[in-house]
């Protein structure tokens, strides 16, 4: 199958985007762009959309739990991530190919709650003895730029960041509600959306928006099968010493301005940055890692590098902030 790269990055930079807007940037019909739409989403070249939401609004924290040794075949790891799925913490999880197997990203209100899922889990599983927790405490989210170089919109954000140290805010009644049903379906219509949260269409409309401004949701986007597209995925890890805010600014920019870096995590724990790279060129993937080790030797104490193998859930809120409403 033919894969139009140039349709893939507008539909999984923009998951609500309109047909119409997509097909003219692409300068095709709408009929046709419509068809080609449907296909890589029947083909799972893009799935699973997800809300991005900036889950510090809402008072939790995020840990990612890296996972070595748990996995024996294909019917234990369907298992294994039946079980862990269930979980009303759980946002994300996914599988690596190297000295860690799966990682789980779980958002609490606080540490303890965090130990005490960690311990469900790992009760549920014992095969999940041996991991690494790292505290997320920011991430950078950047455009697929390498997939198309001419289609970044204008109004198209550089860089989309969520987590750090922010005040909590407080959500009313028809925001949770709208919070929760583009949690559950994030392309559904707003005519849905109004149906489903029990609220008419114009406070649906304004409260998005509302939601937008404050800068709660962050935009919708799908998960790609970088594998179906001949897409290299790695994620770096990098532990640095000698650190002074100057040279972790200059690092920052090179990353924003790298079109194969696609998001950077700012971490506490084993590692203090995860970058993740993505690019059909594994040359140019070696390229820009040795590049930069190289620039920023100074910083860089030591780094690891890893493949994703492929994405089974991505979220941005867990689910139990819900339960109740």
């Amino acid at each position: 199958m033919k894969i139009d790269k140039d349709a893939v990055f507008l539909y999984s930079e923009n998951a609500r985007g309109k047909i119409k807007e997509i097909a003219m940037r692409l300068k095709k019909s709408s009929q046709r762009v419509k068809y080609s739409l449907a296909v890589l989403e029947k083909e799972k070249v893009v799935y699973n959309p997800y809300c991005i939401f900036d889950y510090s609004h809402l008072g939790l924290i995020l840990f990612r739990v890296y996972f070595k040794g748990g996995y024996i075949g294909d019917n234990d790891t369907k298992a294994i991530r039946n079980t862990l799925n269930n979980n009303p913490y759980l946002l994300s999880m996914y599988e690596l190919s190297g000295e860690f197997d799966l990682v789980l990203e779980i958002a609490v209100p606080n540490p303890s709650r965090f130990n005490k899922e960690l311990r469900k889990m790992t009760s549920q599983i014992p095969s999940l003895n041996t991991y690494k927790i790292l505290l997320n405490v920011v991430t950078h989210i950047y455009p697929r730029s390498y997939l198309s170089k001419n289609l970044l919109g204008k109004n198209q954000e550089p860089s989309i960041i969520i987590g750090g140290d922010r005040e909590i805010e407080n959500f009313s009644p028809k925001e949770m509600a709208v919070l929760k049903h583009l949690l559950d379906k994030p392309t559904q219509r707003l005519t849905t959306l109004s149906e489903q949260a029990n609220l008419n269409i114009k406070t649906v409309m304004s409260t998005l928006h509302e939601l937008q401004h404050r800068k709660t949701i962050r935009g919708f986007r799908f998960i790609i099968d970088h594998n179906q597209l001949g897409i290299n995925k790695f994620r770096l890890f990098l532990k640095l010493h000698n650190y002074t805010e100057e040279g972790e600014n200059q690092l920052m920019s090179y990353l924003l301005k790298t079109k194969e870096i696609v998001q950077v995590n700012k971490t506490v724990g084993d590692w203090n940055m995860e970058v993740d790279l993505e690019t059909p060129d594994k040359v140019r993937m070696r390229l820009v890692v040795s590049e930069i080790r190289e620039n920023f030797k100074d910083l860089i104490e030591t780094f690891n590098i890893m493949e994703f193998y492929r994405y089974y859930k991505k979220s941005y809120l867990p689910t139990y902030l819900f339960e109740q409403a």
